[in-house]
This record gives C-alpha cells, sequence and structure tokens, in this order.
C-alpha cells in the first residue's frame, strides 16, 4: 500500500522540485550579477528551505539534533556520511548562519538549474574525480577560501551515496587536505540516518513517510590531536557509530 501511495506523491514532488529550481535559478542570477553575494546567499537559504518543503510532499521529516552551540568566529569544517541527495538542502538551511560551501564533483557543475549555479558562483569546490592532482589543487584553494573568510566547508569522505545505508571505507585525502590548509578550523562530525530510505525503491517512486535526522556531534578542534590518523579515525568512528541500519 505505501509504495502504491508512493507512486502519486512521487510525481506530486518531482513536479514542486523541478519547478523550485526552475524558479531560483533567474533569483539567484539577479542577486548576484545586481546585489552581489549577501543577496545571493539569502536567494540560496530560502532555496534548501523550499526544497526541504518539497520533501515533506514525501510525509518525510527532516530534523537537526545539535545540542552543541557553535559561533561564527571561525572557520568550520562539516564532515558527514552521504545517504542521498536530500541530505544537502537541510545541512545548508540548519548551518546557514556559517555560510555552507561544498566539495562536490564537477559534474554538478552544468546542467542542473540553481544547483549548478551556486556551485558555480557560491563559493564551492568542484573537483575531477578522475584527477586526483586537480582535485586536491582545488580542495586547497577551496581550503584558502573557507580559512580566510570563516565560512563553512561540507565534505562526505565517502565519495559517493551509501544506497542502503551502510557506510562505506571513508576516503580521507581531501579531508586531510581541509584540515591542513584551515588550521583555525572547528570539526563537526555529523550522522544522517534514513536519508537513503527515500531512494528504497529507486528514483520513481520515492520512498514516502521517512523521519531523516541530522545528527551533530560534539565540535573538534584539530589541534587537540597531534596525529592526524588518529585525528580522521576519531572523526570516522564519531560518524558511524551513530548510524541505524
Amino acid at each position: 500500500m505505501r509504495k502504491i501511495l508512493a507512486y502519486p506523491l512521487s510525481i506530486i514532488y518531482y513536479l514542486f522540485f523541478g519547478l523550485t529550481l526552475v524558479v531560483f535559478h533567474p533569483i539567484q542570477w539577479f542577486c548576484f550579477n545586481v546585489f552581489g553575494y549577501k543577496a545571493h546567499k539569502t536567494s540560496v537559504d530560502l532555496l534548501q528551505f523550499c526544497l526541504m518543503r518539497c520533501v515533506n510532499l514525501l510525509f518525510t521529516s527532516q530534523k537537526l539534533i545539535n545540542p552543541y552551540k557553535l559561533d561564527n568566529s571561525h572557520p568550520v569544517i562539516i564532515v558527514s556520511n552521504h545517504q542521498s541527495m536530500a541530505d544537502i538542502p537541510p545541512l545548508m538551511w540548519y548551518f546557514r548562519k556559517h555560510h555552507v560551501k561544498f566539495v562536490s564533483k564537477k559534474e554538478l557543475g552544468k546542467g542542473l538549474p540553481s544547483v549548478s549555479y551556486n556551485l558555480r558562483h557560491g563559493g564551492s569546490a568542484l573537483i575531477d574525480r578522475k584527477n586526483p592532482r586537480q582535485a586536491i589543487v582545488a580542495i586547497r584553494k577551496f581550503a584558502d577560501y573557507i580559512e580566510s573568510t570563516n565560512r563553512a566547508a561540507v565534505i562526505f569522505p565517502e565519495g559517493t551515496r551509501s544506497r542502503d545505508g551502510k557506510p562505506k571505507p571513508f576516503q580521507t585525502k581531501g579531508l586531510e587536505t581541509l584540515i591542513k590548509y584551515i588550521p583555525s578550523a572547528i570539526i563537526i562530525p555529523v550522522t544522517i540516518n534514513n536519508s537513503w530510505k527515500n531512494l528504497r525503491y529507486g528514483k520513481f517512486p520515492l520512498g514516502i513517510g521517512n523521519n531523516i535526522t541530522f545528527t551533530a556531534h560534539k565540535p573538534i578542534k584539530a589541534s587537540d590531536f597531534n596525529d592526524t590518523k588518529a585525528l580522521l579515525t576519531h572523526i570516522e568512528t564519531t560518524i558511524k557509530n551513530s548510524i541505524k541500519i
């Protein structure tokens, strides 16, 4: 019965999701080119809010669990597992005061209304996974930007998202580069649960009636660890220990 209901709800979701991206694309362009970064960021924040409301059409809820206070006087590195594209709008919305930017694959830099424009003009890094040298150079430049502006970098060390919620081994080279070149950063491990269930049947129909949670763990100072490997292990263990399958 749930899967049958998922068909019409998925159609409604995709309609509103696509419309939201199309509507906000020119809004972003206008804000960025006429009023500059601040206005553009406001438009992007509103876009994320609307995309989250689209997910609600699937009778799915999204919730941030964060008992820790964090000011915006330091750059931030948000490290998270990755389960679906539904992970991104909540991370951008819940941490919006930190001006969230992403390390993303270059393929997303074109062809997607609103999304591609923001990745190209909003301060995110686009990397070529088939070209490690380009990726490291792009991440280093991105890290310098985050360090100098006290903004937030989001990275998914798994590389590709988990299809069944089970975490994949972390590929830590990109994260190591961020930590190295953002020495004053506060690191926030985040565990995402149940987002993968949006794709339990594939892209159509979508899964419905899920409770997606984003759990922010205790912030970490890289300077508290003398050994980078120990820091990376601590981050990965913290995230994975809270994943519920």
